[in-house]
């Protein structure tokens, strides 16, 4: 569709299309489909070929679209994604200027300043382009740093790398084991130990010890590692004895460089900051997309190869967690593949990203891979790349290996390959000029790339860095930590002292069974452990609703205390509470000692016991409902206990794949119709040419005519003969068939005339519809709905009703803390 207009549904503006012959490009927009990039991309050209402002401008235009994104950036020029300035002040980008720049331009930092904010205003002029779309920018991501193994951005903790992984990964065997040989890898690498996973004794005892503890589903940490080398829970590897395998001396060795790692004063640094939670990572606490950037570039080669392959193997681990989807809902983009995807050896990295680039396309998330070289990806990862930007390339090498691996790509989707066309083409890219084979498209296309709305400066320093995190604010990532719970009293309910309390729990009926709670906090420094009496009800609540398509079973477990009141059990006092069956006690912590406070006598009857579960039973009913929230807009309901981030984060998907198929269904309800139009002006447009041209050619037949019958009646002769009055005759029927032309032009144009404007109304009406679609699917604005549901009584089930004794620490002073 021929529009001047790039704020369009599911695309990214990415440049305008580019003339050879002519050297410049021309008015026609290239508009790049995101759900395109599901298949992945590669970029690839030389240094000053403009790779990474192309690079940039993709992920600007997927911020614009709310699309969240991971960075890895091995260079630092990714930091540029935060110097965006919608004001376009000299001000703005006095801060961020190359210095070195200004010096040799003979200007002061100011002047320079200004000169740059001129040449990014009048750049983003000549690209239709303003300090209104970066606000727009803005609005709709948020972009932030993080330097792992540094404090100079936002840092990054590896505490949790390697944390168990989820169900979904444990269940799968073959992702598993891919998991556990990453994570051993990186590990061995960061110590300076390179080995062969199939032969070497390091890697077959960790990924021992880390396939006994993740079966557990133990998490690990660097310290339990290392003393599980020095005494590992196993006796044999394979059908050896451990000792004839990896004997213990040996085996110090590896202790000492996991030690020496642990201790050295940077490892601190890996420590510190927030979990290396990809969920977290992709989104604010608010629910807003998130531009995450790794910056790496102050890494040592081993660093930068541990940390990238824990972040991979993260981002497989949260992919398998996702719904499938045919639109585009994350991208990963690494700057620089070099020594990361090599084609012949297999460092830690390469396995997770052969398998993103696999997999990864059925769950929405894209990888974008760029590189200088093409000869530094292996060709596995070429052939599972659905979009290439070629720029310039420095070697008659890099060309070939580029133009076959196009022609296996164009192969298997059956399209044509003009080997000696695109080899011409290749060898004709200047500056900012790409060849794009897209195999979502019938043929390639040569572009010219837009303007970068962020300012690209080059790589920014440490310092830099962090005064630009400390002006943004540092991201806040979302904690799975939640608050000891607190055991309320009723008001005015008998107090006991503790230094009078029992050591032993009182005796009690046999028909009163009676339990007692975990002790899950670590002790206090000067605390006592003391158990007070409850009673802990654990209910089984249905909920059923056809609007939201609900039919589950919820288990809720409510703590109360005993009082000496004339109501002893008042559910009203109940506390909810995380406690599994399973996690109750037939007796005390057993190398804790403790005390007991006093057990009212109204819980020593079992009689009672029944008409507190009766009043559970109905407080239930009148107390606990079920709140969803709800999208009328996209008319979905939250899961239950999904909270308003994460239903606002998957809402924001949901609206995607929603637009690109409403976009589908206009573009077949206006496509036929646009195009018709188009082609009918096309044939105006000749038609007015041709009578134009007919028409010029009777007036200056005409011309003639009458020129030479006056001049033959004045020169030749003194009276007009006959031949002279046919002639003249002749002329002025040639007059008047020119004036026939004349308004068989104007009759064309009128005709060119009114389909342009049919097209500029069947087009004004498509984007009046697309800004209609739009404006109804914003999940990160929009109002929900809170629907709440009610339980039927019949669906309500006591599974457990005891007297529980709950822990508590209490300090020196006599304060109490819940130890469960």
């Amino acid at each position: 569709m021929a529009s001047n207009n790039y704020e369009k549904l599911g695309v990214f503006y990415l440049g305008k299309l580019y003339y050879l012959n002519e050297k410049k490009p021309g008015n026609e927009l290239l508009l790049y489909k995101s759900k395109d990039l599901v298949t992945h991309a590669v970029c690839i050209g030389m240094t000053g070929s403009g790779k990474t402002g192309l690079c940039i401008s993709l992920i600007e235009e997927a911020a614009i679209d709310g699309i969240p994104a991971i960075l890895i950036d091995p260079k630092g020029d990714l930091t540029n994604l935060l110097l965006n300035f919608p004001k376009l002040r000299p001000q703005d980008f006095e801060p961020w200027i190359n210095e070195d720049d200004a010096r040799q331009k003979g200007l002061s930092n100011p002047e320079y300043a200004a000169q740059q904010a001129e040449l990014w205003t009048n750049g983003l002029t000549e690209w239709g382009q303003s300090g209104e779309r970066i606000q727009r920018m803005l609005d709709a991501c948020d972009f932030e740093i993080f330097t792992p193994g540094s404090n100079a951005g936002t840092p990054v903790s590896i505490l949790r790398s390697f944390a168990a992984p989820p169900k979904a990964v444990l269940e799968d065997r073959e992702l598993l084991r891919d998991r556990i040989n990453t994570a051993v890898s990186s590990l061995l690498s960061l110590t300076g130990v390179t080995v062969d996973p199939l032969q070497s004794r390091e890697h077959i005892l960790l990924a021992t010890l880390f396939d006994i503890a993740w079966q557990a589903g133990q998490d690990l940490t660097l310290e339990n590692l290392i003393q599980q080398v020095q005494n590992p829970p196993v006796t044999k590897i394979g059908v050896l004895d451990l000792e004839a395998f990896y004997p213990s001396k040996d085996r110090f060795g590896l202790v000492m460089a996991l030690n020496n790692l642990l201790a050295s004063p940077g490892f601190n640094a890996w420590l510190e900051g927030i979990p290396l939670e990809i969920g977290d990572l992709l989104f604010t606490l608010q629910g807003k997309p998130r531009t995450a950037i790794f910056s790496i570039a102050h890494l040592s080669d081993a660093e930068r190869m541990f940390f990238v392959s824990l972040l991979l193997n993260q981002v497989l681990s949260w992919m398998r967690s996702q719904s499938g989807t045919t639109s585009l809902r994350t991208i990963l983009y690494m700057d620089e593949i070099f020594g990361y995807l090599p084609p012949v050896s297999n460092p830690p990295s390469k396995l997770p990203l052969l398998t993103l680039l696999k997999q990864a396309r059925a769950y929405g998330l894209g990888l974008v891979l760029a590189t200088q070289n093409p000869v530094d990806l292996d060709y596995k990862a070429l052939a599972n790349a659905g979009t290439w930007f070629i720029g310039r390339l420095q070697t008659e090498r890099d060309k070939n290996r580029l133009m076959d691996g196009l022609e296996g790509v164009n192969a298997n989707q059956g399209h044509e390959f003009n080997r000696r066309q695109i080899e011409k083409i290749l060898s004709s890219l200047g500056n900012r000029v790409f060849l794009m084979n897209n195999v979502h498209e019938a043929r390639p296309v040569i572009f010219h790339t837009r303007w970068a709305m962020s300012y690209l400066r080059g790589p920014l320093t440490r310092e830099q860095i962090r005064n630009l995190v400390e002006q943004r604010g540092a991201a806040t990532a979302v904690t799975d930590s939640k608050p000891a719970p607190k055991l309320e009293t009723a008001e005015g309910a008998a107090v006991v002292a503790i230094s009078q309390a029992a050591k032993q729990p009182p005796a009690l009926p046999p028909d009163l069974p009676n339990f007692f709670l975990p002790v899950r906090s670590a002790p206090l420094a000067d605390g006592m452990l003391v158990y007070t009496p409850a009673i802990l009800g654990i209910v089984q609540v249905g909920f059923s609703d056809a609007r939201a398509k609900l039919n589950i079973n919820e288990d809720v477990a409510l703590l109360t205390p005993i009082t000496d009141e004339a109501l002893p059990v008042n559910w009203d006092y109940a506390e909810k509470v995380e406690i599994a069956v399973s996690e109750l006690s037939k007796t005390p912590h057993p190398k804790l000692e403790a005390r007991f406070t006093d057990l009212p006598a109204v819980a020593f009857q079992s009689k009672n016991h029944p008409l507190w579960g009766r009043n559970l039973i109905n407080w239930i009913f009148a107390n606990h409902t079920l709140e969803l929230l709800h999208s009328p807009s996209l008319n979905q309901y939250a899961l239950p206990g999904e909270n308003e981030r994460d239903f606002r984060i998957r809402l924001q998907q949901t609206a995607r794949q929603h637009r690109d198929r409403a976009m589908d269904q206009l573009q077949k309800k206006f496509g036929p119709r646009i195009n018709a139009l188009n082609d009918r002006i096309l044939r105006a447009q000749q038609s007015v040419d041709r009578q134009a041209e007919q028409a010029r050619q009777r007036k200056t037949q005409t011309a003639i005519s009458i020129g030479a019958t006056l001049v033959g009646a004045v020169m030749g002769r003194k009276v007009i003969s006959t031949t002279t009055l046919g002639r003249a005759t002749t002329a002025a029927r040639d007059l008047g068939r020119s004036s026939k032309a004349q308004q068989d032009v104007s009759l064309a144009s009128q005709t060119l005339e009114t389909v342009q404007k049919q097209l500029a109304q069947l087009e004004a009406q498509f984007e009046a519809e697309a800004a209609t679609l739009k404006s109804n699917m914003d999940p990160q604005t929009e109002t929900f709905e809170t629907i709440q549901i009610k339980p039927k009584k019949t669906a309500i089930h006591v599974q457990v009703l005891a007297l529980v004794w709950a822990p508590y620490w209490q300090n020196a002073q006599g304060g109490m803390t819940p130890a469960w």
